[in-house]
C-alpha cells in the first residue's frame, strides 16, 4: 500500500519535470520501497531506452549500500553511460521519510548530443577545418568528472537480458562470436564486467545470465564467487 501510495505521489511530479525540463532531460523515478528496486515512472525514456519497470542502476545499489544518503541528500553531476554509448550528465535526489529512511530516487539524466552538434557546427562556421580538427575538442563531460568521491559510471539498462547483452558485446567488441562457442575466460570476462555494473545486486540475476551464458546457475554463482575473490 505505501509502495502505491508512494508512486502516486510522485509520478505526476516525474511527468512535469521532464515537459518542462524538455526532450533532451530523461526524469526517472525508483521506488525503494520493496524488491526488486526498479524504475516506477519515466519521462523522455527514450533518452536510455528504459520503461518503468527496468532495473536500478549500478550507482545507485552502490549508493545505497554505502549508505550515502545519510549525509547527502542527493549527488550532482555525475557520468552516465546508456546501453547504446550515450553518455549522460546525471543528478539523483535522494527521497527520505522524516525518519532519514530511504524511500526512493528521483534522478535526472541530461543528454547534451545536441548541444555538442550544435557548437561544432558553430566552429566550423568560423574557423577553418584543419584548426578544428588539430585544435578543437568539444568534451563537455571528461571521462574524469564523477571520481572525485570514489563513484564510478552509472551504467543504464533497460533488463537484466539487456545488460548481459551489453556485457558480451564489451568484451568481445564486434567479434561476432556464438554463445556457445565462448571460452571459460571469456565468460569469466563478461561476468565480471556484469559483476562491476553491479547487477548481481539485483534479485533474479543468475537465471538471466545463465540463460544468456548457456551456462548451469552453480556455474554461474562459481564464476561470480571467483570474480569477487580477485577484486579484494
Amino acid at each position: 500500500m505505501l509502495n502505491n501510495e508512494f508512486i502516486k505521489q510522485y509520478t505526476p511530479l516525474v511527468n512535469f519535470l521532464g515537459a518542462t525540463l524538455g526532450p533532451d532531460y530523461e526524469v526517472v523515478l525508483y521506488q525503494l520501497i520493496k524488491r526488486p528496486f526498479s524504475i516506477s515512472a519515466i519521462s523522455n525514456g527514450h533518452i536510455s531506452n528504459r520503461e518503468v519497470g527496468a532495473p536500478i542502476t549500478n550507482l545507485a545499489i552502490q549508493m545505497i549500500e554505502d549508505k550515502y544518503y545519510i549525509d547527502h541528500d542527493y549527488k550532482l553531476n555525475y557520468r552516465g553511460k546508456t546501453a547504446s554509448g550515450k553518455v549522460l550528465r546525471c543528478s539523483t535526489f535522494f527521497i527520505k521519510d522524516p525518519h532519514g529512511e530511504l524511500l526512493g530516487l528521483m534522478c535526472i539524466n541530461f543528454d547534451d548530443t545536441r548541444y555538442k552538434e550544435l557548437s561544432e557546427k558553430l566552429f566550423w562556421l568560423c574557423h577553418p577545418d584543419d584548426y578544428i580538427e588539430k585544435t578543437i575538442s568539444i568534451n563537455v563531460l571528461p571521462n574524469n568528472a564523477d571520481s572525485s568521491d570514489g563513484y564510478g559510471q552509472e551504467s543504464f539498462y533497460n533488463s537484466i537480458s539487456s545488460a548481459t547483452d551489453g556485457a558480451i558485446l564489451a568484451v568481445m567488441g564486434s567479434n561476432n562470436v556464438p554463445v556457445d562457442r565462448l571460452t571459460k575466460d571469456e565468460k569469466i570476462k563478461i561476468i565480471k564486467k556484469l559483476n562491476e555494473d553491479g547487477i548481481f545486486a539485483l534479485k533474479g540475476t543468475i537465471p538471466v545470465v545463465a540463460n544468456k551464458l548457456e551456462c548451469s546457475q552453480a556455474t554461474i554463482y562459481r564464476y561470480v564467487s571467483k570474480v569477487k575473490k580477485t577484486q579484494i
